[in-house]
């Protein structure tokens, strides 16, 4: 019997992502934007965290399958 997968999404936290786009006074959407496109940029004020990205990348991967 193969050993079994541990599950990489386990230790999301629901809602986080979309409480900082809230926070930030954009949508969901238009928040990954942002982060993606400031993400490791030095000229922005803007500089998400490491995690903050990764759920960017998450969601905009998640919303393309839909």
């Amino acid at each position: 019997m193969p050993p079994k997968k541990s599950n990489p999404y386990a230790n999301l936290k629901a809602g986080a992502f979309t409480r900082q786009a809230k926070a930030s006074g954009m949508s969901v959407s238009k928040f990954a934007d942002h982060v993606i496109k400031n993400y490791k940029d030095k000229k922005s004020k803007f500089n998400p965290s490491l995690t903050t990205y990764r759920r960017a990348n998450f969601y905009k991967n998640l919303v393309k399958k839909k």
